[in-house]
Formats: C-alpha cells, sequence, structure tokens
C-alpha cells in the first residue's frame, strides 16, 4: 500500500466504472484514510451517488472468491485491510455489454461500480475485509444479473486459478455471457402524457422500452403514496410535461385551488421523489413568471415577478424544482402544439370569412412543442449542466397580431382582414375574471444555444404546423 496519493480518478473502458486513488496517512503506530468524504470526491469526480447502507465483507483465507453479481443499485468499493483482485464486466444492455476491467484493490485504491456493472473479487491476502457503499437498501426481492466466473468470451486471467480457491456452489454455476439477459437502462418517466407536449414527447422518443408515459388517469401527482406509487429507484429522468394552464380560469376560486394543487402541491411532492432517488427532474416554466415590464429579453436570471394567479404558481414551481439536485427548468412561451391553439384558431377563422381583432400590445415568440421536446431530448443527450434554460421559437419578437397575419398569408387569405386592438380593448367586454397578461414576453434563448439547441425558425416551423395540421 502506498502511502501519501493525491484524490484522483482513473476511467476504465467501462462507462462509469471509476478507480480512485484514496491519500492513506501512515506512520509507525498504522494508518488512516478518509473512505468516503462526499465534498472531495465529487469535486474530484465522482458522481453524488448518494449512498444509504455501507457493508462489510470480510474474508478468512487468500483466494476466496465472489462471483460475478450486477446488482441494481451504485456502488463505492473500497479495501479497510488486505488487498484483492477485482474484475468487472459491464451487463447492461448496450455496445459496451460484456466489457472487462481488472485492478487490485488495497486501502489505497477504491472503485465506483454503476448499476448493472457486474463485480467480482477475489481475496489475495488473508484476513482481508472490503466495504462497500450502496444507494438502495438491500431487498431479497431485488433483481440481479450473474455472470459466471469461468466465462471464456469475458476471458479473466484469476491470479489464483478457480480450481484452486473458495467459491460458492452457487457462483460456479451462474451462466456465461451468451445466456446473461443485459440489464435494461433505468427508466423516463413523462408525466402529462396526453397534453400538448406530452404528445410531442410520445412523438420524440416514440416506443423505446425505457420511456414510460402517464396521465394523470394512471399517476396522479397530487394523490396521497405517491412515493411508493413506483420504485422509484429503477428511474433516472422525470420530464413533468403536467400542468394547470388555464390562466383566466386560475383567477377564479375554484381555478386558484386547481392551479396552486397541479402547479405548486404535486411538484412538490415529485421534487422530493426525485431529491430522494437523485432522479433528473425537467419541469416547464412559462413566460408569465415575469410582469412583462423589462425592456429587453429576459434572461434565466432575472428576478421572478408574476402578474397573475398562473404566473405566480409557475413562479412557486419554478422555485421548489430548483431544490432538486439535478434539474432542468424549461421556461418557454406561447406554446403551440396538437389540438386547440391560436395558429390552429387563426387558420380557422381565415377559412370561415371572419375578420378577427387581436392583440397587439404583446410581445413575444411562438414555441411549438416539437421544439420544446427536442430540446429537452438534447440537454438530457448532453448532459447539459443542470440549471433553468429558456427555449423559445427562434427569430425577432412579434405580435400576436403580426402572427395572426402571417397565418391568413401562409393560408392564402388577405392578412389586412386583420385588425390590432389593444389587450384592454380586447377584453373590454368580458364577463369574467381575466389573468393580467406580461406585455414583453421575449426570452432569451442564448444559453440554450449555447449548449447546442437551435429551435425552427419562426416561419419554417408554423408554415410546417399548417402544412400538417
Amino acid at each position: 500500500m502506498e502511502f501519501g496519493k493525491q484524490l484522483a480518478q482513473t476511467v476504465t473502458p467501462i462507462p462509469g466504472l471509476v478507480v480512485f486513488d484514496l491519500p492513506v496517512h501512515g506512520d509507525s503506530r498504522g494508518w488512516f484514510k478518509e473512505n468516503w468524504q462526499r465534498e472531495k470526491m465529487v469535486a474530484a469526480g465522482l458522481p453524488d451517488f448518494g449512498p444509504v447502507q455501507n457493508n462489510v465483507s470480510f474474508n478468512d483465507a487468500a483466494g476466496t472468491t465472489r462471483g460475478i453479481h450486477a446488482e441494481p443499485w451504485d456502488k463505492w468499493v473500497s479495501v479497510a485491510t488486505g488487498r484483492i483482485f477485482g474484475a468487472w464486466v459491464d451487463l447492461r444492455e448496450g455496445p459496451t455489454f460484456g466489457a472487462v476491467y481488472t485492478t487490485e484493490l488495497d486501502p489505497s485504491r477504491a472503485i465506483y461500480v454503476p448499476r448493472g456493472v457486474g463485480n467480482s473479487y477475489q481475496t489475495l491476502e488473508p484476513d482481508t475485509a472490503y466495504t462497500y457503499l450502496v444507494n438502495d437498501h438491500w431487498s431479497p426481492n431485488a433483481s440481479y444479473s450473474f455472470l459466471n466466473l469461468a466465462d471464456e468470451t469475458a476471458g479473466i486471467t484469476w491470479p489464483i486459478p478457480l480450481d484452486q480457491v473458495e467459491i460458492s456452489e452457487k457462483d460456479k454455476n451462474h451462466p456465461r455471457l451468451a445466456g446473461v439477459t443485459p440489464i435494461p437502462r433505468k427508466k423516463t418517466l413523462v408525466i402529462g402524457a396526453n397534453g400538448q407536449l406530452g404528445t410531442a414527447l410520445r412523438t420524440e422518443y416514440g416506443n423505446v422500452p425505457w420511456v414510460e408515459y402517464t396521465t394523470r388517469n394512471t399517476l396522479d401527482l397530487t394523490a396521497p403514496g405517491l412515493g411508493s406509487a413506483r420504485r422509484w429507484r429503477d428511474y433516472d429522468t422525470i420530464i413533468n410535461a403536467a400542468a394547470y394552464t388555464a390562466v383566466d380560469t386560475a383567477e377564479t376560486p375554484t381555478g386558484r385551488t386547481a392551479a396552486w394543487a397541479a402547479n405548486v402541491t404535486g411538484l412538490t411532492s415529485l421534487a422530493g421523489i426525485a431529491t430522494t432517488y437523485g432522479i433528473t427532474l425537467v419541469h416547464v416554466s412559462s413566460d408569465y413568471v415575469f410582469d412583462g415590464t423589462k425592456p429587453g429579453p429576459y434572461t434565466e436570471t432575472d428576478p421572478l415577478s408574476p402578474l397573475g394567479v398562473y404566473g405566480q404558481t409557475k413562479a412557486a414551481g419554478d422555485a421548489i424544482a430548483a431544490t432538486v439536485p439535478r434539474h432542468y427548468i424549461i421556461r418557454t412561451s406561447w406554446v403551440i402544439g396538437d389540438g386547440n391553439n391560436f395558429v390552429r384558431t387563426m387558420a380557422g377563422l381565415a377559412e370561415r370569412g371572419i375578420n378577427p381583432n387581436v392583440v397587439n400590445d404583446q410581445v413575444g415568440r411562438l414555441t411549438f412543442t416539437t421544439d420544446i421536446a427536442r430540446g429537452i431530448h438534447h440537454l438530457l443527450d448532453t448532459s447539459a449542466e443542470h440549471g433553468t434554460y429558456n427555449l423559445t421559437g427562434h427569430g425577432e419578437p412579434h405580435t400576436w397580431y403580426d402572427i395572426a397575419r402571417d397565418v391568413y398569408n401562409i393560408t392564402g387569405h388577405d392578412p389586412d382582414r386583420v385588425t390590432g386592438v389593444t389587450t384592454h380593448e380586447y377584453f373590454s367586454a368580458a364577463t369574467t375574471p381575466i389573468a393580467p397578461r406580461p406585455r414583453n414576453s421575449v426570452l432569451s434563448a442564448v444559453k440554450v444555444e449555447n449548449a447546442g439547441f437551435h429551435a425552427q425558425e419562426y416561419l419554417v416551423a408554423v408554415r410546417g404546423y399548417l402544412t400538417r395540421r
């Protein structure tokens, strides 16, 4: 064992499997090391995997060999005393299935083993003990995968031949690699899958087996028992596409209650689950978190200042989602997707010979749900830095009046049939509560563009939508 190493990581050919050198301090009395120090180790590159249980394996004799087991949790393995030879085999589905890595560990080296990577240890000295931290509680019902220690495909060269060591009968009879069912990746859960954004996410991700779609009928965020509604450890991402979006109805007593329940109370429960299980939470927000008085585009760091109930619930939701260590808050504006929306309505009015009055003192950018879905997929796939991202359509800002004229023009109708009016004039005859609208809904998309995502150009997106509708 080497004293005085610097804390450092060594990557391996198996994705996520990382060896760490640990500083060990020793003298004539013995030695001391920090076996697990979250702040330092996360800074050195160890995932913040949230261990909940610590186990110790003691082995009497050199040559004791444990089978290749892939458990449904992540592990931090280190040696307390003695020395071991370790062999790790990737048993996860994907291009590295079957990849092998071997090395020796002593008290000055440790290894992080991600879920689904099979691990086995052979002691090289008597009275060897190794410890491992895991981020899920052991359960007799947990689903494991196993590989035979002598598998010819893996071709592990054991320091002490397997016919000369202590091995359990069970470990001797595990399947060869050809008989191992690859461990599926952790799942992504899309909540609100029947809404406009949920429909776009279904199209974006398709029927891949690792994406699960839920509606309020199958998962109600406001219902008791949400924490036990799923085996949450099996998920690595939750995309929350569910929301209460009836901005005017939210100004009524019943609407206010419903808006807070969906946009705040339910999200609070979801954020707690994501934090507990280390899940990435994707939460979709709105330009309504701002009051619209800023003269230029709003950035992700501008202070929140919502005008109405809907905006207040979305601002509260942003604050809650931001407490989740792994979060993406996707702030968007003027959303257009399948179903009833402004573009579809204007096209229908044009075809029916109606000449509408349209608001001309609110400025923003249309955002198509297809772009939001693509942007979410991009941020997740590229492991972009967690945080808040403005994600809107690309191009110059427009008023609703400008957009209506463009729709009339694209569909072959005279845009001069559209008349511009102020927000006050438009709602002057309303007999029910009307939510205040931000006059400036322009969001700066510089941050998401720097992360490599670019939305469609405004007119290209509108033309494409009108062609498909």
